[in-house]
């Protein structure tokens, strides 16, 4: 497939971007391209292409990257090694599908949660299946993950916003209606799949922040026990 259009270099830089996690389409990988320290990707969209212009930034699959290249059905993406490396996007093939969201702006509605685009790494399913009119995922994390999970917190899996329902020591565990389900990558996916895992922004600015205010005074694992979870 031939794809045409206004293009930009490869050496621009991703603009910061948020999302709120509310996927709006499934596109299809439509064509990839090895690039000196990267991938360019091409991608086939219809709801959303009316929405994104050249520069625009995207999450895919929920890692925040820049519109390099568009065309009556198509947007083109390029990911250097670091995020190939660190998501799912280096295991891409023809006619996979992802999940979309264009960028929030001030007049969007803020139907998730404060999603960065910028996914801190990988894990692995555990257990995916449908109880009763919905379905559980359980997904196993490291404690560089679950230090910024609480139960009925936020969480970001492929892009997508959703809610921690069970909180272990190897994971969590998130129940999910079937609306979520069809509208998103996750009727694609079984056990064993690794998904992109972007966790709260909101712990770990706190981290951050609360030693240099009173170093001591506060820990996450104190907010957690006075109930702020």
């Amino acid at each position: 497939m031939k794809v045409t259009g206004t293009t930009i270099p490869y050496s621009l830089e991703n603009r910061d971007s948020m999302f709120t996690g509310i996927i709006e389409e499934i596109g299809v990988v439509a064509q990839l391209k090895k690039l000196t320290d990267g991938r360019e990707i091409t991608i086939s969209t219809h709801e959303i292409l009316s929405k994104l212009r050249v520069r625009d930034s995207v999450s895919i699959d929920g890692a925040c990257l820049t519109v390099v290249r568009k065309d009556s059905q198509n947007i083109t993406v390029q990911a250097v090694g670091e995020t190939l490396n660190k998501t799912t996007l280096g295991q891409y093939t023809i006619g996979r599908k992802v999940n979309l969201e264009s960028s929030l702006t001030l007049q969007s509605p803020l139907g998730g949660h404060l999603v960065l685009g910028h996914v801190n790494g990988m894990a692995a399913i555990r257990s995916w299946e449908k109880r009763g009119e919905n379905f559980y995922l359980e997904i196993t994390l490291t404690e560089d993950f679950l230090r910024y999970c609480i139960a009925e917190g936020s969480i970001a899996v492929d892009g997508i916003s959703l809610t921690i329902a069970r909180l272990e020591s190897a994971g969590i565990g998130i129940s999910i209606i079937p609306y979520t389900v069809e509208h998103t990558t996750l009727k694609e996916k079984k056990t064993g799949d690794l998904v992109n895992i972007e966790t709260d922004v909101i712990p770990r600015y706190l981290e951050k922040l609360l030693p240099q205010v009173n170093p001591g005074s506060l820990t996450i694992d104190k907010l957690k026990k006075w109930g702020y979870e």
